[in-house]
This record gives structure tokens, sequence and C-alpha cells, in this order.
């Protein structure tokens, strides 16, 4: 008979177990991304950072008071125009970096949700066998549970397709279905 481990620290092997595949699984898909990934990834990272405000604060404050004339110099873009030209070509390239970036999150998180689905698809229809198993026992033993109506219908596989049929059904507003 095998020995079941200790919960350690309130947590069961098989959590921990599951987190530890987690994070290495994102460890892996980290180490896997390509130079590009990596270098949009650390620019959206500076981008959407307080740093970033500041030194553009500071930056564009800069250039605005000197283009003012208030410290005596002669004003290089008195209209602003350089500076209003900068700052869009800026927008354009760090709206492409965080575009890659979420285009790369997007890609994780369909996997994620795939996996979450094939693992919901299981328990169900694990739940469903155990459902069979007690109402066969509850039915030996003669218990009226055994004849509950609802127990008929939560013995029967959930099947993916017919559910997303259904789905795309209710979406589509086809109200003869939905009733």
């Amino acid at each position: 008979m095998k020995e079941q481990a200790p919960f350690n620290k309130g947590m069961s092997t098989v959590i921990e177990r599951n987190i530890k595949a987690l994070l290495q699984k994102n460890e892996q898909e980290e180490r896997s991304k390509s130079i590009e990934g990596r270098i949009a990834d650390a620019i959206t990272r500076f981008t959407g950072s307080m740093v970033f405000v500041y030194i553009h604060l500071l930056l564009f404050s800069a250039w605005i008071i000197y283009n003012l004339g208030w410290l005596g110099g002669k004003p290089f873009d008195p209209s602003f125009v350089v500076l209003a030209m900068f700052a869009s070509v800026e927008a354009i390239f760090l709206s492409t970096f965080v575009l890659i970036s979420q285009n790369r999150l997007t890609a994780q998180a369909d996997k994620r949700a795939d996996l979450d689905l094939q693992v919901s698809l299981l328990a169900e229809h694990e739940i469903t066998q155990l459902i069979k198993m007690v109402t066969a026992i509850a039915r030996k033993m003669d218990l009226p549970e055994a004849l509950d109506p609802e127990l008929h219908e939560s013995k029967q596989d959930v099947k993916p397709e017919i559910v997303l049929e259904k789905i795309e059904q209710f979406k589509g507003g086809n109200k003869e279905e939905k009733s």
C-alpha cells in the first residue's frame, strides 16, 4: 500500500506539483522567446513604467520651456512642430511594440484556454462516470434519490460540439432553438 505524502504547509502534493509544472512551463516559454520578442517585451515594460513618464515629463518640459524662450536662448522649435512630429513617431513605434507583446500574450492565453477546456471536459466526463456509479449503488440500495429525473440528464456526457452549436444559435438570435 502506497503511503500518502504529507501536506506541505497546508498544500497537497498535487497542487504543489501543478504549481511547479506551470512555473516551469512559463520559464520555458520565456526562454523560447525570439530576440525580437524579448526586445518588444522589454520596451513595453519600460514604456509602461513611471520612469518612462518622468523622463518624458522632464524632456518635454525642458523642450517647451527652452522653445518658449524662457531660458534666454534662441528657440529651435518655436511652433513645436518638431516636438509634435517626434511624439507622433514615438507613439507609432511604441504602439507597435505594445501590439507585438499583446499578440504573444494573446497566443499564450489561447493555449491556456484550450488547456482549461480540456481539463474541464475531462473533469465533466469523470463526474458523469461517478454519477452513473453512485446512481447504480443507490438503485441497489433502493434509495429514492436514485429515481430523481435530473440524474438521467447528469449521467450523459456533454458533447462540446453540441454546446458550441447551441451557443452560436443563441448568439445568432435563433429564437426557435432557445426554447
